[in-house]
């Protein structure tokens, strides 16, 4: 039975609302990085002067992006190789403390992040990963386990275990089975968990903070402390920017990836 048209049209009409509702605010910080403001480089006319106010600050905008990206591709690779590992484990193999296992990761959920970062912090200046990269990175990767493991494992329950057996048949162990077999199957569940560790990482604030100094900043980090300028005026022309810029990956990867972002989360629905 076909839905009838006034409902469709209905449907339609509440789509194009809900896509106004989110959308506006994107479109208005874009033309706003553009527009005259005062307390603004760009005070002026319409231009570009905000984006030369954010490439210009203290280290310059290259070093922000450069160490937003190496903290990205860190929380990534680290986050699906772990992750996937993780969710294998629990889905395909019987051992004592697996449920527990698996419920401890979940349990990182209930821990407001914030405040494990100051021992953390104390932690890492011992073992010398304190005001690093690396260490920023795989502290937002700890923080990405639960749901990314929980979403692999739902992944991996998903998939019949008749594959894996007839790959262990042909001579294969749980590893080649896994890389040859079970990852193509996957694949949308590890997209989607590389790119929900990218879209932390790349917006995250609060670890950069309490974990690098102003060298090793990313561009959130950089953006909060270039935005208050002489007097205490907030630069809202530069933070736009700043937005603009943090913006321009992050849509790019969704609406590349967003096929397999929503495959990823259907895996396993029915069958978790």
């Amino acid at each position: 039975m076909s839905t009838p048209m006034w409902k469709r049209v209905i449907a339609r009409i509440l789509e194009a609302l809900l896509a106004i509702v989110f959308l506006a605010p994107l479109v208005w910080v874009i033309i706003c990085s553009f527009s005259p403001q005062a307390g603004s480089a760009q005070s002026d006319g319409w231009g570009i002067n905000n984006y030369l106010t954010l490439f210009n600050y203290q280290a310059g905008l290259p070093t922000y992006l450069f160490n937003s990206i190496v903290v990205s591709l860190i929380a990534v690779v680290f986050s699906v190789v772990v992750c996937t590992l993780a969710g294998y484990s629990f889905s395909r193999f019987e051992y004592p403390g697996r449920n527990l296992g698996f419920m401890v990761t979940l349990s990182i959920l209930m821990v407001p992040y914030a405040s494990l970062l100051i021992p953390m912090m104390v932690w890492f200046k011992d073992i010398g990963l304190n005001d690093t990269l690396l260490g920023v990175g795989l502290v937002i990767t700890l923080f990405q386990l639960p749901m990314s493991t929980f979403i692999m494992r739902n992944a991996f329950n998903a998939v019949p275990k008749d594959m894996e057996e007839a790959a262990m048949v042909d001579g294969c162990n749980s590893f080649q089975a896994l890389v040859k077999i079970l990852m193509p199957v996957v694949k949308p569940s590890m997209v989607t968990v590389g790119l929900l560790a990218f879209l932390e990482a790349w917006n995250n604030f609060m670890i950069p903070l309490y974990l690098s100094s102003s060298a090793k900043s990313t561009l959130p980090l950089a953006m909060v402390n270039m935005r208050q300028q002489t007097m205490g005026v907030i630069d809202y022309g530069a933070t736009e920017a700043g937005v603009v810029i943090l913006l321009i990956p992050c849509a790019i990867l969704f609406l590349v990836l967003q096929k397999y972002y929503v495959k990823g989360f259907m895996a396993g629905a029915v069958k978790g």
